[in-house]
């Protein structure tokens, strides 16, 4: 292992090609230490602990492809870090805690393939950061919202500020998808400012297709809108076990995400609702049931698209009520006043407490509170199920259900609202039926109804989001269907009844050949008697009256009725007949 040292500016030299690991004999008093040209693929733990006055650290050219998170633990002093030329994929952007006086980072001409969004924190201090020459596609939005030269130089664009201190970037020679993720980055390249400088201000893109080999000054991206997100409110308070709807809304292009979360890192297992009425809206809905003390807190929702990531955050204040009763058979009169007086305190947050109305007829007897209590046990085992909507009109919704374990006596509560309201309106019905009508709808319109047993909060289950506007869909789409049928049973049926009305008249108004004309006017007709009983013929008398005509046409005519005169035989005393 051959290191040269230079006394006189305490720096240290390393470059024997055969060294494959760091060494541990530099003097503790270095200021600059350099390690370049070896065959040295890591940097272990803690490398360089005892150099507590190192103030340029240059690992440059080597084989380097592992650095440990803590391979740079007590370099407090440490002004420059430079790691070119290296074969380093990744880079532990955390170990830059260990190094708060750390101005100058160069990791150009490695093999880099991402940076995480986090690693803004640890750039904070950096005024000049080299990542060229590497395999980047795309850049954190997250990054550049909380890099301060990205974020304030793009804030004092138009103004006239100059930030006091300049950062230099180097970003050149890497494969950039230029697609939203980078839009900041490619606006930052397209306006002047004095303090933020680019080491190459011609970058270009590689992807995608149509946009490959375009320098980012010339790129013209589609549009690209950081999410904006706003909730219905910012505090709620709300009686113990009741139901509560959180509601944000958000815009932004593409069309943003949203995520509901707590702040105390709990789970947020509630039902969640998200629809997109249009492109670059979108808004979400949680619906917390029967809520108790455990659901208070914080809960935040984050849009995230392409171009960034925004938040906003509700706290939910639960709140209950409890009275202080006392039993009228062991007091008297007096102190039966003195409990009806008695006034309500709040409760403290304890999930175990709900609220207990006061009586409104305190002669109960026991018989009676015995009864009482087991109807409520009844009440409280009674469920609602397969909760499902019949719809009808667009103006009108028929409710049904099953109830498990229930009496003639037990009764349900119906609630229904405009989906997103937060009261929500109670519907009378009857106890015999599992089924309600809700009248007085809008349509179009979006509504959530709940049944649930009388006296219990609704759950999740018991609740269901119906919408007006599908029960147009339905019957449109009935209609069409029906007219379509109809339309194909026309276009089979006409052109067959118009083929046959054109054969009958065709029949009707066929005309006759001259030849049957002319026959039609030389017929003539033969009347024959027919009987069995001989008669005489007188000498005036003929049975023949005939027009002249051609022999041929005679014969034709009167073959039939000789025919027929042949085989027709009648009795003696019957009618004569003739026969033509």
């Amino acid at each position: 292992m051959v290191c040269s040292s230079h006394l006189r500016y305490m720096s240290v030299l390393c470059n024997d090609p055969d060294m494959y690991e760091i060494p541990v004999n530099v003097p503790v008093d270095t200021v600059k230490l350099r390690i370049e040209k070896t065959v040295i693929r890591r940097i272990p733990t803690e490398a360089f602990y005892y150099l507590v006055d190192l103030k340029y650290l240059w690992v440059t050219y080597n084989c380097v492809a592992n650095i440990d998170i803590s391979s740079f633990y007590n370099l407090k002093q440490l002004h420059e870090l430079r790691l070119d030329g290296n074969l380093l994929s990744t880079f532990p952007w955390e170990s830059l805690a260990e190094m708060p006086n750390l101005r100058t980072l160069d990791l150009h001409n490695n093999k880099v393939t991402s940076i995480p969004a986090d690693a803004g924190r640890y750039l904070r201090n950096l005024t000049y950061l080299d990542i060229s020459s590497n395999k980047l596609t795309t850049l954190p939005s997250d990054l550049m919202d909380i890099w301060p030269p990205f974020s304030e130089a793009v804030l004092s664009k138009n103004t006239d500020i100059l930030a006091t201190q300049r950062v230099i970037l180097g970003l050149q020679d890497n494969p950039w998808f230029c697609d939203c993720r980078i839009s900041k980055l490619i606006e930052f390249s397209k306006i002047v400012d004095n303090s933020v400088v680019l080491l190459d201000p011609l970058i270009s893109c590689s992807g995608p297709e149509s946009l490959a080999g375009i320098l980012f000054q010339r790129a013209e991206l589609e549009q690209c809108l950081k999410p904006s997100v706003m909730t219905s409110a910012t505090k709620i308070t709300s009686p113990l076990g009741s139901n509560v709807l959180l509601r944000c809304d958000a815009t932004g292009y593409p069309t943003p995400q949203l995520t509901w979360t707590r702040s105390d890192n709990i789970p947020v297992n509630y039902t969640v609702i998200q629809e997109t009425p249009g492109e670059g809206v979108r808004w979400s809905i949680i619906s917390l049931t029967g809520i108790s003390y455990k659901d208070a807190g914080e809960y935040r929702c984050k849009a995230k698209n392409l171009a960034g990531m925004s938040e906003a955050s509700v706290t939910v204040t639960v709140v209950g009520v409890v009275t202080t009763t006392v039993s009228p058979q062991k007091y008297g009169r007096k102190q039966e006043a003195e409990r009806q007086n008695t006034t309500q305190e709040e409760s403290k947050p304890e999930p175990e407490r709900t609220t207990t109305p006061l009586p409104t007829t305190p002669t109960t007897t026991k018989g009676e509170e015995t009864s009482l209590n087991t109807a409520g046990m009844a009440e409280q085992n009674v469920t609602v199920k397969n909760l499902r909507v019949i719809s009808e009109t667009d103006e009108r919704v028929t409710l049904t259900w099953k109830t498990v374990n229930a009496t003639s006596n037990s009764a349900v509560t119906v609630l229904y609202s405009k989906y997103g309201e937060k009261d929500m309106l109670p519907l009378s019905t009857d106890s015999s039926k599992n089924k309600v009508t809700i009248d007085g709808l809008q349509p179009s319109t979006q509504y959530m109804a709940c049944v649930s047993p009388k006296g219990v909060p609704p759950t999740k289950e018991q609740c269901i989001i119906f919408s007006t506007d599908r029960l147009n869909d339905e019957n449109s789409s009935q209609f069409s269907i029906l007219i379509l049928a109809s339309s194909a049973a026309c276009v089979v049926v006409l052109p067959l009844i118009f083929f046959l009305l054109y054969k009958v008249l065709k029949l009707h108004v066929k005309p006759k050949s001259a030849k049957e004309a002319d026959l039609a006017k030389e017929t003539y007709v033969k009347f024959e008697t027919l009987s069995l009983k001989p008669r005489t013929v007188n000498a005036g008398e003929q049975l023949w009256a005939r027009r002249y005509t051609d022999e041929s046409e005679r014969l034709l005519l009167c073959s039939r009725s000789s025919m027929d005169s042949q085989m027709t035989f009648k009795s003696e005393g019957s009618r004569s007949e003739y026969l033509c």
